[in-house]
């Protein structure tokens, strides 16, 4: 399995959603470009329908509906450096992607996602960008002095998720499993007090995200195209988001489970397998929504299926490493079904309970357009191609991948658990919907429209996060 993984390693990525000939380019070049018109058509919709219903019956709790925004043009002290970056990018990042050795692609993608996440972050300045976001907004750091005693404080979790019972949890801490605050009251405990420290924390985790996507690709569908993906997770309109909230680190956690697991199942290493495990155990208790991670893990083992089937310990060792958190958190008194329960009555005594289903179910969705931007569009509509068509089988395992992600959303979507501020909770799901930009042909003219896009969010937009 791993040498025919290999293989396609080579195989030219810009062929592998046609159907034949080169004069076939042209019409997959206009098809792209409708599909990013037809996104670009359903946030035009999300705007002006939200701004209606917010005006009229203010029910969306959002004042630049689909985001949690506010219209307020600025500059800032990151505005020079998030141009800077941006020209950069698009100018070399394609042919350095394609030429660097792969483990300094590696440390150069993380290295230049940080910068460009943190120059984003700075545009608002150092406080309201990085180091204030976490304590005026989600609230983790507030609660740290409640955890002076963790065993009781995680028996005592749940006691305190429903608004009405004593002394409850603010939204945010009662809306995770307390394995979100914990990584913020071990941060203090390391001697790294404050929203400064914190919200470093998020950038330099978040910005790890890219690099586990671009291991995952390139053990399941060649080096290729994971060089070619590069550049896009790289500069995603997502970074907007990525370094200010705690779902950055919440992202980077899920996809490297996803990319240990990859890497598990392609050399057949039970170690790779049981970090996996681990990682997917914590990420349950990072954020309730992260079971659906579930969905792209099991692309994974499916789409290596081969490497299972030679070493059917792999699957022994991932459920090994699956059970450690949860049975270390459930030792400790922390029940997360009963947890998750009281959380579905807090959500709806909240603004969740209020915000219309109707209209968040597809302006979600439309918020989903903005944290991946019109190339992904774009990408995911090669992916429905590739799938359709005959086309190399690494192409295939990497559409199996970006569709098992997207079915995620979907899941997460249709819950009704996700109505609005999905810009930052989809960060999980959205990292590896970017990799289907390594089917498009002109990387720099989307990779142009990825960026704009993002300086604009940033720039014409306050986000709430």
């Amino acid at each position: 399995m791993t040498r025919s993984l290999r293989s396609d390693a080579g195989r030219d990525p810009r062929r592998a959603p046609g159907r034949g000939p080169r004069g076939d380019a042209g019409r997959g070049t206009r098809r792209d470009l409708y599909a990013a018109c037809a996104a670009a058509l359903l946030v035009t919709a999300a705007v002006l329908a939200g701004r209606r219903i917010q005006a009229t019956r203010h029910t969306l709790f959002v004042h630049w509906p689909p985001l949690l925004a506010e219209w307020d043009p600025h500059l800032g002290p990151g505005t020079p450096a998030a141009v800077l970056l941006a020209a950069a990018g698009v100018a070399y990042g394609p042919s350095l992607a394609a030429r660097l050795p792969w483990r300094a692609l590696l440390a150069a993608a993380w290295a230049a996602a940080t910068a460009w996440i943190l120059s984003l972050a700075l545009v608002d300045g150092w406080h309201r960008g990085v180091a204030g976001r976490l304590t005026t907004r989600e609230e983790y750091l507030r609660v740290i002095g409640r955890f002076h005693d963790l065993p009781a404080a995680l028996r005592d979790f749940s006691g305190h998720i429903v608004a009405g019972a004593p002394e409850p949890w603010p939204a945010h801490v009662a809306g995770h499993p307390p394995g979100a605050t914990l990584t913020f009251v071990l941060l203090d405990r390391a001697g790294l007090h404050g929203g400064g420290w914190a919200g470093l924390w998020c950038v330099l985790t978040g910005a790890t995200a890219c690099v586990a996507v671009l291991v995952a690709v390139r053990a399941l569908a060649g080096e290729t195209l994971a060089r070619r993906a590069a550049p896009f997770l790289v500069l995603a309109p997502a970074a907007v988001w990525t370094g200010t909230s705690a779902d950055g680190w919440f992202a980077a956690a899920a996809a490297w489970a996803v990319a240990l697991l990859a890497l598990a199942v392609t050399r057949r290493s039970l170690p790779w397998a049981a970090a996996s495990g681990l990682l997917f155990g914590l990420t349950c208790y990072l954020s309730y929504g992260l079971t659906l991670m579930a969905l792209p893990g099991a692309a994974v083992l499916w789409v290596a299926r081969d490497g299972v089937r030679r070493r059917p310990a792999l699957l022994l060792a991932l459920l090994a490493g699956l059970a450690v958190v949860p049975a270390a958190f459930t030792l400790a008194g922390f029940d997360w079904w009963t947890a998750y329960r009281l959380l579905e009555i807090r959500y709806r005594q909240g603004v969740g309970g209020i915000r219309p289903y109707g209209y968040w179910v597809w302006a979600d969705l439309a918020a989903a357009v903005l944290i991946t931007g019109p190339a992904t569009a774009a990408g995911l509509r090669r992916t429905a191609t590739v799938l359709a068509h005959r086309a190399p089988p690494a192409a295939v395992r990497l559409a199996v991948l970006v569709c098992a992600a997207l079915l995620a959303l979907l899941a997460a979507d249709l819950s009704g658990m996700s109505k609005a501020e999905t810009e930052r909770i989809w960060l999980p799901f959205a990292v590896w919907l970017l990799a289907a930009c390594a089917y498009l042909p002109r990387p720099r003219a989307w990779l142009t429209a990825q960026v704009l896009l993002a300086l604009l969010l940033n720039h014409l937009l306050l986000t709430g996060w």
